[in-house]
């Protein structure tokens, strides 16, 4: 009874993530056209969010949380394509250290976290009080698992993975910081797997084909991807491999939106 959520979080995961890359290695006087039209999609996607908040089924989790999988695409495109990043976009200044590094880094993405952190607002206020909750939520576990994912970068990994990045965000590798580890990245696996536990227990707690039994499920199979993504940051493994197929023929070789990383190596 619970293949099906981790089956369609698995396909949500994997065929978004091959969309957007696929949007992202076209040429750039195509990104106009695909923002707009993947930003209706949004648009849509809210709306629907709104709509099937009282839909307390397995149908609604569903479509609850392939509504966020859009949502949560259109923003992880705006960033890759360049759209909406940071008023820096230069590479980090020679020596800077501390509290002046942190702050040029924070300044190459903050207006795109300021973005996701408004939309996650709006996703828990269109269903404030209602018994469908897996949208807000789902969004918010994308948001959580990549702000880690962020920081890992950050402080030091040994796999930076910097081939996934577009040339126009070339001076985002700059801020990245290559180590054996770092003490964060503990702490990252650790949450993950507590968020893939928890979900999973309520999941189970819930009565079989319920709309709680769905969701719980549902977040379980997105948090343990995102433990497995976290895993590609110390593993001598290339993730850019899994979706090279998906990169537009003209493009040379693939450059991956991973849902849960992005931000982070740009998941």
């Amino acid at each position: 009874m619970i293949v099906p959520p981790l089956l369609f979080a698995f396909l949500m995961w994997f065929i978004g993530t091959a969309a957007i890359v696929w949007l992202d290695s076209r040429p750039r006087a195509t990104y106009a056209t695909s923002l707009t039209v993947c930003g209706v999609l949004a648009l849509a996607a809210i709306r629907l969010v709104w709509a099937q908040a009282g839909d307390a089924s397995a149908a609604g989790a569903y479509t609850g949380f392939a509504a966020a999988i859009v949502i949560w695409g259109w923003h992880e495109m705006s960033f890759l394509m360049g759209i909406v990043a940071g008023p820096n976009r230069a590479p980090c200044p020679e020596g800077a250290t501390g509290w002046r590094r942190f702050c040029a880094a924070t300044a190459t993405v903050i207006h795109h976290e300021l973005a996701i952190a408004a939309t996650a607002i709006v996703l828990f206020a269109v269903t404030w009080g209602q018994p469908n909750q897996i949208a807000p939520l789902t969004f918010l576990l994308l948001f959580v698992l990549r702000l880690s994912a962020k920081f890992n970068l950050y402080l030091g990994v040994p796999n930076l993975s910097d081939e996934v990045f577009p040339d126009h965000l070339a001076y985002l590798k700059s801020y990245f910081h290559k180590a054996r580890c770092n003490p964060l990245f503990p702490f990252s696996i650790v949450l993950g797997a507590a968020i893939t536990v928890r979900a999973w227990q309520a999941g189970q707690g819930a009565a079989a084909g319920s709309g709680a039994w769905a969701s719980g499920m549902l977040l379980a199979g997105l948090a343990a991807l995102g433990v497995v993504e976290h895993l590609f940051l110390v593993l001598p493994l290339r993730d850019a491999k899994l979706f090279q197929w998906a990169s537009s023929p003209s493009a040379g070789p693939a450059k991956p939106a991973i849902l849960f990383e992005q931000a982070g190596k740009i998941k």
